[in-house]
């Protein structure tokens, strides 16, 4: 009897591995497009790339007629896909977050800038003062290209957008508020 249950679900097997997993094949396919519209390309880029590399597998694998394997990477590509979607998720959050946070943290930095440059000790310091009004042109132009990568949803964009702005910045305005040296007098001998 043990015999009977064993060589039927050996020929079960063989059965369900005669012809190609399609069905699992079209619905690992249908998480990676559904992965990649949430983003996963961009926010989940190490899960999604091995969803593609498994359906890629399982195509091969049917491609040598090697169907139980091509089942086996179909239901990996599709777990894989649906943790890349997960993954695209929280990553596009997270990235929105900190865009939000370097447009801010630049807005700030800028109207700084401005008022350094309003101030009547900067007004003294022609050559900081020139550096200081182009570095105030370029955040400025700066601050709008990230605005519109986050209206477009290009959180990541944006955020490059915007590096090392701040700190740029900040040295200007130090440069700006530094007070003048006067000349040291010669020492007597």
């Amino acid at each position: 009897m043990l015999r009977l249950a064993v060589a039927l679900c050996a020929l079960l097997l063989c059965l369900a591995c005669s012809e190609p997993p399609q069905k699992e094949i079209d619905r690992a396919q249908g998480a990676i497009d559904a992965a990649r519209a949430a983003g996963a390309e961009r926010y989940a880029t190490s899960e999604f790339s091995a969803a593609t590399t498994a359906l890629k597998e399982a195509h091969d694998a049917v491609g040598q007629r090697d169907y139980r394997t091509a089942l086996s990477r179909a239901l990996t590509a599709y777990e894989r896909a649906q943790e890349a979607a997960k993954q695209a998720a929280d990553g596009k959050a997270r990235a929105r977050s900190e865009a939000e946070g370097a447009v801010n943290a630049a807005s700030t930095a800028l109207h700084q800038l401005r008022t350094a440059i309003k101030s009547p000790d900067a007004q003294k310091k022609t050559q900081q003062l020139a550096s200081a009004r182009t570095l105030a042109t370029r955040v400025e132009k700066s601050l709008q290209e990230a605005r519109a990568h986050l209206a477009a949803e290009r959180y990541l964009d944006a955020s490059a957008s915007l590096k090392n702005v701040v700190p740029q910045v900040n040295a200007q305005i130090s440069a700006l508020n530094e007070p003048a040296t006067k000349p040291k007098p010669a020492r007597r001998r």
